[in-house]
């Protein structure tokens, strides 16, 4: 016995000394857990160096690695970082073989793909494995349709992009279920329909082939989908929406009339109520064809019937959808009429709100507090007015209303466009507040495009997103350089969320204000003696910063300049290349803003106006008057259009102006999430041509973006 327990007792004396160290690795890492700082992108690149080198938490090594990675797009340092079992060490596989494979390393990037789907086979990055190695291994390639279906590795393995053909239609229903916008997804659709025989779609494939293809923008398309198959309501309703988009009223019109006297108990129908009600006159006709099953339940309808009415059953309609955005409408219409036609007890009364009822959107109610101080003021009541608009003063950020009321007050610096921008106070990070914790730890890393990614493959079309996390999608657009989408996106989500918080609110309103081609903007703004400021404002509304955006009028570019102004301005025939470039756009069109302040005695309201309509047409209007406020003189511009443009880029321009805005003190604060039912992302986003002033078509609407004047 004694012989066998000496080599018991040192094996023994073994495991004890490993699990000891066992034990104290665990406990070591649980303290540097613990005690680990997170890094973010507001650290220095030498402080992120101090942290790479030196740290003796090996995740903070990793983080600083990809946030130096993030700035200089160099992916050395993320050798030898893929360790553990955290989601991040799957980002930095998956970075390793996207760099082996763009630098045709092909056997590194296979290696790499397969170790990625092997330790992390949930991992969002796992889907560019599967498109990869599918290629040798098509079961593969099922794997990644069914199990990440929204991911992009999904939707361009669906839209074909040279690889292996699917099953027949497979690549066309997939796009239509997860994103019909994708790149190469109307051809594959408009193939499915035109199948016959044993490739023929069965009828709910064909509905929603037919659907989709309304959706975007191709009715007729959609109409010879179905073939002998009824539209479904919410089909219907989408063909009928795209036939009045592309110019066919009468048989747009009767598609939403259809689906509302056959199905008036559909939600399709409410929607095709608030379309036909869309004009700010509609035909009488119209709305007397809608079932009375779908007019009690129509808040869009009940405002047009009160626009026909001339105003009668105003109150009766305010009271009883004080929260819906076509009852939001019809306030400032009427309000409008009245305090244009000086009618300022109406103006007042229509622009009182019941407590009950809550704000309205912060940029609809800083617009409704300061018209209803002007209008306490003009009947007398100057201490009401007062209070009114210190109110809105300090309740929203800076922007046009408030400037307008610290105007009332006598506290607002004049209006000067020439003078250097004011001192900026340097733009810091915020983290992103995604329901998502991998996108959150991914935008804090500086990883926008993976964080991108990662939203995009966890977002279901079917489901609308709340509007904290369509203020994350916004924002992660701009970050990827979608300013045209996220800008937009931003711009409809403020005037739909009721009621953010201090902190969303605020973050909100920043983000639609990016700095984007500083150096140009700069050199530009020098050379005409201009504000940098004003170059980005205007720019901010014409193009949302989008360098390749073609009206329809044929304007170009950041500036949206027309070649023949462009021309005029550069003294020498211009291109559309050219135009396409920012440095050269940005330049002309701060030349003719130059041109315009010196005609207009810098007269900011009339030269800003004069950049959407032209000098011509803002000559031939009434003039201002050294007794007329400036507000109103706005309000009385002829076109809605360049009404809406003027305020909307000295909006732009006090937003990028002010400095550092007050600190939120409610962070604790619970966020209510009242929203209204129509969807921002439906807007409809091509540029159009100046509406005719006598058109009836109701172009102040929400005093959202109706469109590109020609220049």
């Amino acid at each position: 016995m004694g012989v066998q327990a000496g080599p018991r007792i040192g094996t023994l004396l073994l495991l004890s000394v490993a699990g000891l160290s066992g034990l104290a690795a665990l406990g070591g890492q649980q303290l540097l857990n613990r005690t680990h700082q997170p890094l973010t992108p507001e650290f220095s690149q030498a402080q992120l160096w101090q942290h790479y080198r030196w740290s003796i938490d090996p995740q903070t090594r990793r983080e600083a690695a990809l946030l130096m990675v993030a700035r200089d797009g160099s992916t050395e340092l993320l050798q030898g970082q893929g360790w553990g079992r955290d989601p991040i060490a799957a980002v930095v596989l998956e970075r390793t073989a996207l760099t082996a494979a763009a630098q045709g390393k092909s056997s590194l990037a296979a290696l790499t793909w397969q170790l990625l789907l092997d330790r992390f086979p949930a991992a969002p990055g796992s889907a560019w494995a599967r498109l990869a190695l599918g290629k040798t291994n098509p079961v593969l390639h099922q794997q990644l349709l069914q199990q990440q279906p929204a991911h992009p590795a999904a939707l361009t393995l669906a839209a074909g992009n040279g690889f292996e053909p699917l099953r027949p239609h497979q690549g066309a229903l997939h796009l239509v279920r997860w994103n019909a916008r994708w790149p190469g997804a109307l051809e594959l659709m408009r193939d499915a329909c035109q199948a016959t025989g044993a490739e023929a779609l069965q009828p709910d494939q064909r509905q929603s082939l037919a659907q989709a293809l309304a959706k975007r923008g191709h009715a007729e398309t959609a109409l010879a989908c179905l073939q002998d198959l009824d539209a479904s309501p919410d089909t219907q309703l989408a063909i009928g929406r795209s036939l009045l988009l592309l110019g066919n009223p009468d048989a747009g019109t009767q598609q939403l009339l259809t689906l509302a006297q056959t199905q008036p108990e559909h939600p399709a129908s409410l929607e095709a109520a608030r379309i036909l009600s869309e004009p700010l006159y509609p035909e009488p006709g119209v709305l007397d064809a809608l079932p009375d099953a779908v007019e009690k339940r129509s808040a869009a309808v009940a405002a047009a019937r009160v626009r026909l009415a001339g105003g009668d059953g105003a109150k009766a309609a305010l009271n009883q959808w004080p929260n819906d955005p076509d009852i939001w409408q019809l306030q400032w219409d009427l309000a409008r009429e009245a305090f244009v036609a000086g009618a300022w007890d109406r103006a007042r009364h229509l622009l009182e709100r019941r407590d009950e009822d809550g704000p309205l959107p912060p940029p609809l109610e800083a617009r409704r507090l300061f018209w209803l101080g002007l209008s306490h003021q003009q009947l007398g009541d100057s201490e009401e007015a007062e209070r009114t608009w210190r109110r809105l003063i300090a309740a929203f950020p800076a922007g046009y209303y408030r400037w307008r009321a610290m105007d009332r007050l006598g506290i607002a610096k004049p209006l000067d466009l020439r003078n250097h921008d004011p001192q900026q106070d340097p733009q810091t990070w915020h983290p992103l507040n995604s329901h998502n914790a991998l996108v959150n730890e991914l935008w804090r890393l500086g990883q926008v495009n993976a964080a991108w990614e990662v939203w995009q493959a966890q977002r279901d079309p079917l489901i609308k997103p709340p509007p904290e996390e369509r203020l994350a999608e916004g924002r992660l657009r701009l970050a990827i350089g979608d300013t045209w989408m996220a800008l937009d996106q931003l711009w409809w989500l403020s005037l739909r969320w009721r009621d953010p918080n201090c902190q969303q609110q605020s973050l909100l309103h920043r983000s639609q204000f990016p700095r984007l081609f500083e150096a140009e903007m700069q050199t530009a703004a020098e050379g005409e003696g201009l504000q940098a400021n004003l170059l980005r404002a205007i720019a901010k509304q014409e193009s949302r910063f989008a360098p390749g955006v073609v009206s329809p009028a044929g304007a170009v570019g950041v500036m949206q300049l027309l070649p023949s102004t462009a021309t005029e301005m550069a003294g020498a025939p211009t291109s559309a290349l050219m135009l396409k470039d920012p440095a050269d756009n940005i330049r002309l069109g701060a030349r003719y803003l130059n041109q315009l302040l010196k005609r207009w005695e810098n007269d900011p309201f009339r030269s800003i106006a004069s950049y959407n309509a032209g000098p011509g047409a803002v000559a031939s209007w009434p003039q201002p008057t050294d007794g007329e406020d400036a507000a109103l003189w706005v309000e009385r511009i002829p076109y809605p259009e360049t009404r809406f443009y003027t305020k909307k880029v000295l909006d732009n321009l006090l937003s990028y102006s002010a400095g550092a805005q007050p600190v939120c003190e409610e962070a604790g604060r619970g966020v209510r999430q009242d929203r209204a039912s129509d969807d921002p992302t439906d807007h409809d986003n091509t540029h159009q041509q100046q509406s005719n002033p006598s058109s009836g078509q109701n172009a102040d609407a929400n005093e959202i973006e109706p469109g590109q004047k020609q220049r």
